[in-house]
């Protein structure tokens, strides 16, 4: 990859006018995915030119899920933009208590990597309570309005530590796979169907819930990526066509994370 050439554009893209404060410079997360089925939208994370990840409550059936990767501005075709169908989805479930939110997608075909579309690392490690880390998704950041925004948003949020998290949140709720990051206030939170954390250039949170830009007691609450590097890996190097596996938890250490 040329990464001048990266460089120069990326840099060009951030002259452009912003529709507000915190909208993200154009093209700055390249690893930002939006996947459409059947009127419903969500965003994800390309890990892989072949991998999408995504929280479970975004799952759908195989060949009903389009991936828009190198999107920025969903009103307007920037030129910039691969639509792939999703050919095979792999939950980690089950959904609710014991708590697992991924899904991995296949794509049917590799995503080609251009300045605009490239794949995020897995982390290395997990996220430090007080790091500031970057959120981006296509919400709201004003309680006001809808959980809609043409062009993504991007705000910096500190991750919180686990003991705050607990006392936050019920304890059931919380099962040692999941940080939470920001203080969800007026001033600096986004709200939506799904958001991404990235820190330190690794991804290491997808959007399990929040309170909305409305409650400023309350954190947002994500999947902790730095805990399933062993299972997204596996799966990856295992995948088999039309292969789908469910994995359950049976205690706060499982096998596979």
């Amino acid at each position: 990859m040329n990464f001048l050439l990266l460089a120069v554009i990326l840099g060009l893209a951030g002259a452009l006018p912003l529709q507000d404060s915190k909208e993200c410079r154009p093209h700055s997360q390249p690893w930002h995915v939006i996947l459409r089925s059947e009127g419903r939208s969500c965003s994800g994370a390309l890990i892989d030119p072949r991998w999408i990840v995504t929280s479970f409550a975004c799952a759908t059936s195989p060949y009903n899920t389009i991936a828009t990767l190198g999107e920025h501005d969903l009103s307007v075709a920037e030129g910039t933009e691969q639509d792939i169908v999703v050919s095979d989805v792999i939950q980690h479930g089950p959904y609710r208590s014991p708590l697992h939110s991924l899904t991995l997608m296949r794509l049917s075909q590799p995503a080609r990597i251009t300045p605009y579309v490239q794949p995020i690392p897995l982390p290395s490690r997990c996220a430090l309570p007080g790091e500031i880390c970057s959120v981006s998704g296509w919400g709201t950041t004003d309680p006001d309005q809808s959980n809609y925004s043409p062009r993504l948003k991007c705000i910096t949020v500190p991750v919180v530590d686990d003991q705050t998290c607990v006392e936050t949140f019920p304890e059931y709720l919380y099962w040692g796979v999941m940080v939470c990051a920001g203080q969800n206030n007026t001033d600096n939170c986004l709200s939506g169907s799904s958001t991404v954390m990235v820190c330190d250039g690794q991804l290491q949170g997808l959007k399990w819930f929040d309170h909305g830009c409305s409650d400023p007691a309350h954190p947002t609450v994500y999947s902790e990526m730095c805990k399933y590097n062993g299972w997204i890996k596996s799966m990856m190097e295992n995948y088999a066509p039309n292969f789908q596996t469910t994995t359950t938890l049976g205690s706060t250490n499982p096998p596979g994370l």
